[in-house]
């Protein structure tokens, strides 16, 4: 049957089974970081009387209507007050352990607080981190006041810089000792990224006096928003309470009332963070910024950048939001970047609202030679599953779909008696549920696409009822890191009916669907529904697995559902189809032993391979040396290992060799990237040359 969801408890209006909640506005946010909330009367800062309603009514919401409803007790507590912890002071660089061990009598009785509105406990917490930041950054602003050169950087002296676990210093001179150490890497930081010594003192006053001024203005509801925030986010990381700002905030990006620059947004520490790119938006056309990117300055035109490190998301977020056509400029240090790297650039984003046009799917032809033989692959690349539901209401014959368009592009390629179809999921961040079933129903008879599972236990099937395939001939889909939702329902149908060789990277892993429900005081989004394949296993966590693995650009432990905290686990239920014989298994083992063989000698693959062994060892790194020779010793060592590698690509490709590594030019005008042949992406020419492999070994797949 079709699935509709429950009229009293959701409306299509309401879901949004993936982060493409992104396809429908300028800039989505996540859930932000507490990190910069302080005042000098905090004292004062007291829950008022809507709070506490709002506190209990998220309770008993929770308890009945979350998908997993686990028990409000002593363990949820204890996962409450970590997770509290962790948001207000993740590197522990604030509170003493003397604070810890006055909090820790309150570690199991967090759920009985919560049961009873007593928010007291999540104030005295966060007014006491208020207090400490006010003392570090008057501690930091009084080392600046000696100027940047009293800093020796000839010592042997190092900083640790993963204090996640690290012990809770025990007193205010070790505190003291750290933020010094601190203070002078941000000091050599920007030395070494070639900023002068009245610059960088002026930049680091200028970041602490703006973060001390910034104290004066938490509010009650600051305290209470990061303290519900914390107990919904501890059921799973996409139940988030919603202050009454932030849910004008979500209302405004649901409506298309604001521009931005297509990004969704994540606090990461002290920075911002970006996690995802809307495909075909202002900030993906630029190519120049990229998942796990940071955001450290904006700028509105040619004004003044505005340093926001240390800021709240929401507050980074109005800075970058602006009139459609206005230009935003973003100082981005790359993710690429050595760990201890902060060489940033500037990149130039025109707002504007994404064009569905523009998200629609395109064709091309791959063209390769393999065993001596000329093959031509059609390739249709996917950005985003949309639908325009306001031509589709209206009854518009010639609404636009991801169903149609692709269903015209497949005819057009079968007409120019293409060898075979690879389907391009890179990137798609999903969109519309119904679009993903349509779009199955072109490769399959007939059949289920996708269960739903409701909170209560129902299993809601979603189903294509229209007997016969459009396309019936060999296929392949790539898929990434960034293929989440809507685009992991679509891959895990295809494989599950095995119509398809998915090829790739493991998808994103969000299986979950939510819903928003107003308070008396804000709104809660929940999750009340999970999503399943065919075959019963969940898309949650962990995504859908390719039958050919490639390397991972984007690192799955930063980005990605199983990289967020209190993640739902993956799980299976009944399966909705028999299990029907795959007929790629037999030819797996000889399909990847075909490809790594490949790969091993192709210059792009090697290159990819490389980078990613030198971030992770570069990521494996826990400590950092202040020595400013050792500092730039290690830069040149980077840049000398990343010049090897860029050249042994280049060599391979029959291009001259650069002498160094090309740097940003910040004054330099936006370019138009280059367009390039699809044969010119490697892991789209090798999807091909694996598919072809397949054909190769069993031609019956090419006839039907």
């Amino acid at each position: 049957m079709r699935y509709q969801l429950p009229p009293r408890r959701l409306s299509m209006k309401h879901l949004f089974p993936s982060t493409a909640l992104a396809l429908f506005i300028g800039l989505s946010v996540l859930p932000f970081s507490a990190n910069t909330f302080a005042a000098n009367s905090w004292d004062n800062l007291q829950p008022d009387r809507d709070e506490v309603i709002a506190s209990l009514n998220v309770v008993e919401l929770l308890k009945r209507h979350h998908y997993s409803k686990p028990p409000l007790d002593d363990a949820r507590s204890e996962i409450i007050y970590d997770s509290y912890l962790k948001l207000l002071d993740p590197s522990r660089s604030y509170f003493l352990a003397s604070d810890i061990d006055q909090f820790d009598k309150w570690k199991f009785k967090f759920d009985d607080f919560l049961k009873s509105g007593d928010l007291d406990p999540g104030f005295t917490i966060y007014k006491r981190y208020l207090d400490r930041v006010k003392s570090r950054l008057d501690f930091a602003l009084g080392e600046l006041n000696k100027g940047v050169d009293s800093f020796d950087f000839n010592t042997k002296e190092s900083l640790q810089i993963d204090r996640k676990d690290a012990p809770w210093l025990k007193t205010e001179a070790e505190l003291n000792d750290l933020w010094r150490k601190r203070l002078k890497d941000e000091v050599l930081r920007l030395k070494i990224a070639g900023k002068e010594p009245a610059k960088i003192q002026e930049l680091l006053t200028k970041r602490y006096k703006n973060q001390l001024s910034r104290l004066d203005q938490t509010r009650s509801e600051d305290i209470f928003q990061a303290y519900i925030n914390t107990f919904a986010m501890s059921y799973d990381p996409h139940t988030n309470y919603l202050s009454p700002d932030n849910a004008e905030n979500f209302d405004i990006n649901m409506s298309l009332s604001l521009e931005g620059i297509g990004a969704v947004l994540q606090s990461d520490n002290d920075q911002v963070k970006i996690v995802r790119l809307v495909p075909a938006g202002p900030a993906d056309k630029t190519k120049q910024v990229a998942p796990a990117d940071k955001i450290i300055g904006v700028a509105q035109g040619d004004k003044e950048m505005v340093d926001v490190i240390g800021w709240r998301l929401d507050e980074v977020v109005k800075l970058i939001r602006g009139p459609k056509g206005s230009v935003v400029r973003l100082e981005v240090i790359p993710a690429s970047n050595a760990p201890n790297d902060q060489t940033s650039k500037i990149v130039s984003i025109t707002r504007e609202a994404v064009k569905l046009e523009e998200q629609a799917a395109k064709k091309s032809i791959l063209n390769l030679k393999q065993d001596g033989k000329d093959y031509k692959l059609g390739v249709i690349e996917i950005p985003a599953f949309y639908l325009d539901f306001k031509a589709y209401r209206a009854g518009d014959p010639n609404y636009k779909s991801t169903t149609r368009d692709v269903k015209k592009l497949l005819t057009e390629l079968q007409n120019e008696k293409v060898d075979g179809v690879i389907i391009d999921l890179r990137n798609n961040g999903g969109g519309s549920l119904q679009e993903a079933t349509e779009l199955t129903s072109l490769f399959i008879d007939k059949g289920p696409t996708v269960l739903v599972r409701n909170a209560d236990g129902k299993v809601d099937v979603l189903e294509d009822e229209n007997p016969g395939a459009f396309y019936k001939g060999p296929m392949a889909l790539l898929v990434n890191r960034l293929s989440a939702s809507a685009s992991e329902i679509f891959a895990g149908a295809m494989q599950d009916y095995h119509r398809a060789l998915i090829i790739g990277g493991q998808t994103f892993g969000k299986g979950t669907v939510q819903t928003i429900q107003p308070l008396n005081h804000g709104e809660l989004k929940l999750t009340l529904a999970k999503f399943y394949r065919v075959s019963g296993q969940s898309t949650q966590h962990q995504g859908v697995l390719p039958d050919i693995a490639f390397p991972s650009i984007i690192d799955t432990k930063e980005i990605g559902e199983s990289a967020l905290p209190e993640a739902l686990k993956w799980d299976t239920i009944r399966p909705a189809i028999k299990p029907a014989a795959d007929p790629f298994k037999p030819f797996l083992p000889q399909l990847k032993a075909d490809h790594d063989a490949r790969v091993a000698k192709d210059a792009e693959f090697i290159f990819i391979r490389d980078k990613l062994a030198l971030a992770d060892k570069l990521m494996a790194e826990k400590t950092v040396s202040l020595n400013e020779a050792d500092r730039r010793a290690q830069h040149a060592d980077i840049d000398a290992k990343q010049l090897t590698m860029e050249n042994a690509r280049r060599k391979a490709k029959g291009e001259a060799p650069l002498k160094e590594m090309k740097k940003e030019d910040e004054d330099a005008l936006p370019v138009e990237p280059e367009k390039t042949k699809p044969e010119d992406d490697a892991y789209l020419s090798e999807t091909g040359r694996v598919l072809l492999d397949y054909l190769k070994l069993n031609p019956q797949a090419s006839k039907k």
